[in-house]
């Protein structure tokens, strides 16, 4: 805080009197100037304490005296310091009415206090203060590190900010999500800056932002984390009024502070995201001891808890992957659940535990996009490690669905419940159908008999000579003939089963209308 006037006619030193202004000596001094001109003003700055003698003043004329204080405060002079007994024995009256008029302090100066004093004066409290401030953010940023480093780790840091800065103080992930608020009470202040968060994150760094919200009328100020091109969070202060010096200093160190935990922790991810690729394909692998061994406590208690696997792909567009990852992992924080995730390609798998909020925010993200952004997830059923591998499979059978049906998040439990014969309009199963059936339907073309019917009809009655024969108007013993020309053509047995589902889905594939019978 910059001196004031009161402060200065306090000074024992000085032997300031106040002739004017008395319920305005709270204004604080910038500096201390003297002059002796009529208009001094082009000189001025705004803030300061004008000394004067009133050498060159007209001060027996009031209407020149009133332009003369009127510029001064126009200027945005604080206070007028008047000497006497060099060229004024007194105040002069004229002088004495124009400040009263224009309510601008004046402050009567004794000869024997050279201006000299008062500038020194002035200028001594101001390198005090600034002293006084250095040291301050000194202090502070001993206090947030110190905090930062604790156990309470980036909300321990926002507790000492908020209190230092006589505000609130909140911390916000890329997608605008405040993952640490302080003090609590301020969390639905913070909620509503999501767009904002997003707008300054898009930004290069280092970038910074002020805005107001109603009805609480709060000056927030935002400023970027991290030290890359693009930011790695974004950090929120929240003041009724304009941070002073100090408080800025507190904000710059709360800044940098956490600048360095995120690039170490940029460092720490790196290291358990290649852990957790290794817990996983030791899962993959059938071998959940291992990966428990490997993990430690790495993971808590979500290898040992029913959990489900997530796989998720997004094209050409990553950014939606890297969005939910970030959606499932601050969810994950606030809750204080543990979650696995890994690089599968140029996908994701992201092991949550069964129920918890995590699951459910990847699940919500993933439901609310588009499917013109590319995103498509797979989610398995409730398992637990030893069958991780399974639920793999059936995350990436559910994932390839959702592709299918133009979908962002299929459940393996609704394609086990659903019908497989939607899966046969896919080109690739078309294909295959129509290159398997070929040979049959040249032959019938060439009117050597109707042998795909027969074989619709022969498959449809599972096998029974007589019903098949019945439904195509035939001997038994003509669609026993026509199904061995089928085996002679095709050059495979009817009777392995796996022949006959091959060419009942074939001929699935290739009606016309693939859910008729």
């Amino acid at each position: 805080m910059l001196p004031t006037l009161a402060a200065l006619t306090q000074h024992t030193g000085l032997k300031l009197a106040v002739r004017a202004g008395a319920d305005r000596l709270d204004a604080e001094v910038r500096w201390a100037h003297a002059s002796e001109l009529t208009d001094p003003t082009p000189w001025l700055d705004g803030g300061e304490l004008l000394l004067t003698t009133g050498l060159k003043l007209p001060v027996a004329d009031e209407a020149l005296m009133r332009g003369y204080v009127g510029r001064l405060a126009e200027a945005g002079v604080v206070g007028l310091g008047f000497g006497v007994g060099v060229n004024h024995p007194e105040v002069p009256p004229a002088l004495l009415a124009a400040v009263g008029q224009a309510g601008l302090p004046l402050l009567e100066v004794p000869r024997r206090t050279p201006f000299i004093a008062i500038a020194k004066a002035v200028s001594a409290a101001i390198a005090t203060e600034q002293y006084r401030t250095v040291t301050a953010g000194f202090a502070a940023q001993r206090e947030l590190t110190r905090a930062a480093l604790s156990d309470g780790g980036h909300q321990a840091l926002l507790d000492r900010l908020a209190a230092q800065v006589g505000g609130w103080a909140a911390l916000y992930d890329l997608s605008g999500t405040a993952t640490a608020v302080a003090p609590s009470w301020a969390a639905r202040r913070a909620a509503r800056l999501g767009t904002e968060v997003r707008r300054l994150g898009a930004r290069s760094a280092p970038a910074s932002a002020v805005c107001a919200h109603e009805p609480d009328d709060d000056r927030v100020e935002l400023q970027t984390v991290g030290t890359g091109h693009l930011p790695r969070a974004v950090l929120a202060i929240g003041t009724g009024a304009p941070l002073g010096t100090a408080e800025r200093y507190a904000l710059q160190s709360a800044v940098a502070v956490l600048t360095l935990l995120t690039e170490r922790s940029r460092a720490y991810q790196a290291a358990e995201a290649r852990l957790g690729s290794a817990v996983l394909r030791m899962l993959l692998s059938g071998e959940p001891d291992h990966a428990r061994a490997v993990a430690g406590q790495l993971y808590g208690t979500l290898l040992d808890a029913p959990l489900r696997v997530l796989v998720a792909g997004a094209g050409e567009e990553p950014k939606a992957l890297t969005e939910l990852g970030s959606a499932v992992e601050s969810a994950a924080a606030r809750a204080g659940e543990s979650v696995l995730a890994a690089a599968d390609g140029d996908g994701l798998v992201l092991l949550a535990a069964d129920g918890g909020a995590a699951l459910a925010a990847g699940a919500e993200y993933a439901a609310g996009q588009e499917p013109r952004t590319g995103l498509a997830v797979g989610m398995s059923a409730p398992t637990g490690t030893a069958t991780a591998d399974t639920a793999y499979q059936h995350a990436r059978e559910a994932l390839l669905v959702a592709r299918r049906r133009g979908r962002t998040l299929v459940e393996h439990d609704d394609v086990a419940a659903g019908s497989v014969l939607p899966l046969l309009a896919d080109d690739a199963v078309r294909a295959f159908a129509d290159g398997m059936l070929r040979a049959l339907r040249e032959h019938d073309e060439r009117g050597r008999g109707d042998l795909v019917a027969s074989l619709r009809a022969w498959l449809a009655r599972h096998g029974q000579w007589d019903a098949a024969a019945a439904d195509l108007g035939v001997h038994r013993h003509t669609l026993r003939y026509r199904m061995r020309r089928v085996e002679e053509i095709l050059d495979r047995s009817l009777d392995d089963p796996d022949v006959r589902m091959e060419l009942w889905l074939a001929l699935k594939a290739t009606a016309r209308s693939p859910l008729g019978s």
